[in-house]
């Protein structure tokens, strides 16, 4: 378990925009403040090559706490850096229009081992306990399916 309380104090960073942008760099986000608050639970699974995807993450890690450096150090944004931008989406980044203090280079390719193998997000940030709260189901009508 991460505990990245220290990151909101100092630099604004809530362990959501860690999260968020840890899916720039291919990995999907953990679960986040459980059981402990403003934590991240790191849960490595079976299907993971072990020495590729451990080495990858930790370098992601490390990256994404250099980034918080910069805004801790007054060198990025406070409210518009790569972390509180993250997930890039697809649209976001191919748009006619970047509206960021920060590159769309280093938004969708922010190591260079990304570049192999990205999936861009499909949406970028949403409001994670608005949709907790206000679930949308939806289900086709029958006759929409083939038979």
């Amino acid at each position: 378990m991460l505990d990245c309380r220290q990151f909101d104090a100092s630099g604004g960073i809530k362990v959501e925009d860690i999260a968020k942008r840890l899916m720039d760099y291919g990995f999907h986000a953990p679960t986040m403040s459980w059981p402990v608050p403003a934590t991240l639970m790191i849960e490595p699974t079976e299907s993971m090559n072990r020495r590729r995807n451990w080495i990858a993450f930790c370098d992601a890690m490390i990256s994404i706490r250099e980034e918080i450096r910069a805004i801790e150090e007054g060198k990025a944004d406070r409210a518009d850096n790569l972390l509180k931008g993250a997930p890039h989406s697809a649209h976001s980044v191919i748009s006619d229009s970047w509206n960021h203090k920060y590159g769309r280079e280093q938004a969708a390719y922010p190591a260079i081992w990304v570049r192999e193998h990205k999936v861009l997000a499909i949406v970028g940030r949403i409001d994670n306990p608005y949709g907790d709260r206000n679930l949308v189901w939806y289900v086709p009508p029958v006759d929409s399916y083939g038979t």
